[in-house]
């Protein structure tokens, strides 16, 4: 009991119900960050695309984090986090709704828009979401408060996985790769329109999910922590936290962790593919078997950011982020060594490693920066963009096909390598303070 005071209660207020609703939105974003993961794959077949002009929805997707991260930090300044929540609720429902537009025009850049306009309320939610439950409660207990906030995201992330695979994957036309490039126009454009009518309608339903939260939420009386001050000193508070080694270093950290999580999220699947074709299953197969071992995955990494919360009791948080990345680095070793199942068992261990990243390396770098938080916020949530600049690089290998006679897309994974490397050296870094 004395445990849960100190975590969800300070100075006699009760955070527990705030806490919750503002905790479903981190498991929303979850949802629309993995149904997309697999957009990248599904895209490429219905369009008739190349891995990398599929990974564009990536490049939309994270542009969007990064386009709105300051706007956010200083719209949240000016007014409240429970504002920025509310907008970012709104951009959410509006981008998934602006799927059924996109699906009417049969064109794929109309779904690049959405998809910015969807993760543009994302980058709202997070910049405000973050430092809003690292408030609700003492300061020594808010980074194990923003682990187990961010232990409910890849409960949304799991959603989102099983409606890719069950609603969408299953569901879109079987013909594969090569059979599509085959086909006449009229053909494809009706096999085309069909499999976007099945890949729109999860969007569409989760918008309406999204604007029955911001229902319960706008009714809700919310509290105003770090509301004092709406005076917006943007460069003097981009000066202060800037100055910080453990900020600066923290948002580098952040750029390369997104950047490794959404490699090894995204590109699971033409790992598992290549491998499960060569045992002699058709694409299809392949994909969804893929999409099933990305789920297990996720799995594991929802139990081990429950572990990893705990463990912080008694782990400096560092040094606990230092041994996992080590950790995950000698797995993905594994994953560009091996050429069969055992490299996709690497991979997916990948994700018990990552659960710790994000919410350790954002706790450690807003730490004691008070109402300079939003704006530090902001900045690691720009740094998202990894999400968006790396993918395509490692699209762009796995698009060679083969290099010296070795499969393309397990040496692409040497850029996940690279960016677990830099979490290993900040996480030492911080244990020395």
């Amino acid at each position: 009991m004395k445990e849960n005071q100190s975590l969800l209660r300070s100075n006699g207020i009760n955070y527990l119900v705030p806490f919750i609703l503002i905790t479903s939105c981190f498991a929303l974003w979850g949802f629309a960050n993995d149904i997309t993961n697999p957009m990248v794959k599904a895209f490429s077949k219905i369009f008739r695309m190349s891995v990398t002009d599929g990974t564009l929805v990536q490049v939309a997707f994270y542009g969007g984090y990064f386009a709105m991260a300051f706007p956010a930090a200083m719209f949240i300044r000016r007014y409240s986090y429970k504002a920025g929540v509310m907008l970012g609720l709104g951009l959410y429902a509006v981008g998934a709704f602006l799927f059924y537009p996109a699906m009417l025009t049969g064109n794929y850049y109309p779904f690049l828009i959405a998809y910015f306009i969807l993760t543009c309320g994302l980058s709202f939610l997070e910049t405000s979401c973050n430092p809003y439950i690292l408030s609700m409660g003492s300061e020594e207990s808010a980074t194990r408060r923003l682990n187990l906030a961010q232990s409910f995201n890849p409960v949304g992330s799991l959603l989102g996985m099983w409606v890719a695979m069950n609603f969408i994957q299953a569901r879109l036309n079987p013909l594969e790769t090569e059979a599509r490039a085959a086909l006449s126009d009229a053909e494809f454009e009706a096999i085309r329109d069909a499999d976007l009518m099945v890949l729109i309608t999860p969007y569409i339903l989760i918008g309406l999910v999204v604007l029955v939260m911001f229902a319960v939420i706008g009714f809700m009386r919310m509290p105003k922590n770090g509301d004092k001050s709406h005076d917006v000193h943007f460069l003097a508070s981009l000066r202060r936290i800037f100055s910080l080694g453990r900020y600066r270093e923290g948002v580098i950290a952040q750029f390369f962790y997104v950047g490794a999580q959404i490699m090894c999220w995204t590109f699971i699947i033409q790992y598992g593919t290549r491998i499960f074709m060569a045992e002699g299953m058709d694409e299809k197969a392949a994909e969804v078997l893929s999409q099933k071992y990305n789920i297990i995955a996720m799995v594991i990494f929802c139990c081990s950011r429950f572990v990893c919360t705990f463990l912080l009791r008694y782990i400096n948080a560092g040094k606990l982020l230092a041994v996992l990345a080590s950790v995950a680095a000698l797995l993905t070793l594994g994953v560009i060594g091996f050429q069969d199942r055992m490299g996709i068992y690497c991979l997916v261990g990948v994700s018990a490693c990552m659960s710790l990243m994000f919410p350790t390396i954002y706790g450690i770098a807003l730490n004691g920066l008070g109402e300079d938080a939003k704006f530090g916020a902001a900045g690691l949530i720009m740094a998202i963009l990894g999400g968006s600049v790396l993918p395509p690089i490692q699209a762009s290998i796995i698009d060679c096909g083969t290099i010296w006679n070795y499969p393309a897309v397990n040496i692409s994974f040497v850029l996940p390598l690279i960016c677990f490397i830099v979490i290993i050296v900040y996480g030492f870094r911080r244990v020395r303070g």
